[in-house]
């Protein structure tokens, strides 16, 4: 079990730093920078009905994408790439929704006082909508964390009895454990499953509480 959490640990942190880093550039260059025309509007949509598709899916691309073309093997990095995909429209959506509930007051006063478009971004807009850029990154891992389909189809091994050692090391994950667990018969299976199940859980609350903390903190910070 050790093994299993080590990589939930691993691929919820890779995938939420791709997601984060992919799905935040690409909210601030449509909400701030893209043309308002029909293809804006078509990648918009495009970007929605995203989110609504099987896991699956994506575990199929993840295995196309970054295990044969880019090389990667059945690796974690290929794994947390692939998760990072999967939850990569949902950040982006929420990121989407938090710039726009910034007042346009805040943008007029800052191009007021001589700041660029990127300064008043970086400044004004990114730090006000942290909070609710940070929710929508709460509801992405905990949708992430728990997702077995994408992992088994990348190639996440059923039993792996060391901890990863890098980011092309082979890896399992508390939901893959877990299914192949419930799977088994014997009753001390059952009793493993039940202990995965509650561990996993814990790292998810665990995970939830420190974005919350965080958030508020900011929220904090930006009425002050």
């Amino acid at each position: 079990m050790n093994s299993a959490i080590w990589g939930s640990i691993w691929i919820v942190i890779g995938a939420a730093a791709f997601s984060f880093v992919v799905g935040l550039g690409t909210a601030i260059f449509i909400e701030e920078y893209a043309p308002q025309n029909r293809f804006t509007a078509f990648v918009q949509t495009n970007i929605s009905n995203l989110a609504g598709v099987p896991s699956i899916v994506y575990g199929l691309l993840g295995l196309a994408l970054f295990v044969q073309w880019l090389n990667m093997g059945r690796s974690i990095s290929a794994g947390a790439l692939t998760m990072g995909l999967l939850i990569l429209p949902v950040v982006v959506i929420a990121s989407q929704e938090a710039i726009r509930a910034v007042p346009l007051g805040l943008r007029q006063a800052s191009y007021g006082l001589g700041a660029t478009k990127w300064q008043t971004v970086r400044s004004h807009v990114l730090p006000t909508a942290m909070p609710g850029i940070l929710t929508g990154m709460i509801l992405s891992m905990s949708r992430a964390i728990g997702e077995t389909a994408p992992l088994v189809v990348v190639g996440a091994s059923s039993l792996v009895l060391t901890r990863p050692d890098g980011p092309l090391s082979g890896f399992t994950a508390m939901p893959v454990q877990i299914y192949n667990w419930s799977a088994r018969p014997q009753r001390e299976f059952e009793n493993l499953t039940a202990a995965s199940i509650i561990v996993l859980m814990i790292i998810l609350l665990s995970m939830n509480a420190f974005a919350i903390v965080l958030r508020q903190r900011l929220s904090k910070r930006n009425r002050m």
